[in-house]
């Protein structure tokens, strides 16, 4: 039976996890988060962003160690997102991982974000072996494992969709509480009327950069002269963005010859996007799993998990290299805890 504290803050969002391994059991003791929201029309930028998650950390791992009902003495391991993300939150996270590691005598171990989500995800959906759509603020990649890595089959050429939905939601003044992208979700189900943006899938590969700026043009044209709403704009970017996603996802699949998809990242708690997902599944006879919040957006529990399945596979990282990056592939890293 084994213990692990994990840590994420790569965004906006500053999460605190407990999680129990007992042989195959897994128990979720703790899922603590907070968000730093900015106002209406404006992002988060990384020092503001730093600063929150330092302002806040402790009370969200006090608050954790007190939902899971434990002291440090009962936590064996502590993990911490190493990358990729905004440089300044990862770090300042970071330096409370390696301090509690020191204070505590505990080991450390540097996870990447995108295997915490994708462990995450097969945790809680018990998928086997999925093809994983990851799409979140700063990510958008078709995944497959193979041979002890999560291999990337597709991926975006350069925004990310998370990034690009949130970008409209600024242009068109939406709040940022929950989230930009849940408020683009609510407005795109009054929209009616679907108008014809850029479609730019390249092979296994999307591009967004276009579409936002496309969508952006229309929006300040078109909007103040009633030609189009507001709902009509958010509910025909999610339908041409999803639809990418959707071909990309169903090559990947055909290619590998998988029957399950797994929606991990931020981006896959929109439930319009599981119905699409859902109606390609059904027509190959395949399943598609999906998380709630609680485990799609960023939280420190995913990365307490992937952290535990490292560590008990015997893997440490020590203080010298316990640094942060911003780049950090899905399949730079060894997936030693799976050998099918």
């Amino acid at each position: 039976m084994v213990v692990a504290l994990g840590f994420e803050g790569s965004a906006n969002k500053l999460g605190v996890g407990i999680i129990r391994h007992d042989n195959d059991n897994v128990d979720i003791l703790a899922n603590v988060r907070d968000t730093y929201i900015t106002p209406p029309g404006q992002g988060f930028l990384p020092r503001e962003t730093a600063e929150h998650h330092r302002e806040c950390i402790l009370r969200v791992l006090q608050q954790a160690l007190k939902d899971a009902n434990m002291t440090p003495a009962d936590i064996d391991v502590i993990c911490f997102t190493k990358g990729p993300g905004m440089g300044a939150p990862l770090t300042s996270v970071a330096v409370v991982a390696r301090t509690l590691s020191l204070l505590w005598n505990k080991p450390l171990v540097g996870v990447n974000h995108c295997i915490g989500h994708i462990e995450m995800g097969r945790q809680v959906t018990k998928a086997s072996n999925p093809v994983v759509l990851y799409v979140s603020g700063g990510n958008t990649q078709v995944i497959a494992y193979s041979q002890n890595r999560y291999r990337i089959f597709g991926e975006t050429l350069d925004i990310a969709i998370g990034n690009c939905l949130d970008r409209f939601a600024r242009i068109l003044n939406l709040s940022n509480d929950p989230n930009p992208g849940y408020n683009i979700e609510q407005c795109a189900k009054k929209g009616s009327k679907f108008i014809q943006l850029p479609y730019t899938v390249k092979g296994m590969d999307v591009s967004f950069s276009g579409i936002l700026s496309y969508i952006e043009t229309l929006a300040k044209e078109k909007i103040p002269s009633g030609e189009v709403t507001p709902e009509d704009l958010c509910y025909s970017l999610q339908e041409t963005l999803f639809a990418m996603l959707v071909e990309i996802t169903e090559r990947a699949m055909a290619h590998v010859e998988s029957n399950e998809v797994l929606l991990v990242g931020g981006v896959g708690c929109n439930v319009r996007l599981q119905e699409m997902m859902e109606q390609m599944s059904a027509q190959r006879n395949a399943v598609t799993c999906a998380t709630d919040e609680r485990f799609c957006i960023d939280n420190g529990i995913m990365i307490a998990h992937a952290g535990l399945l490292a560590y008990r596979t015997g893997f440490t990282t020590p203080l010298e290299k316990s640094t942060c990056t911003q780049r950090f592939r899905t399949d730079e890293v060894y997936i030693a805890w799976r050998d099918d």
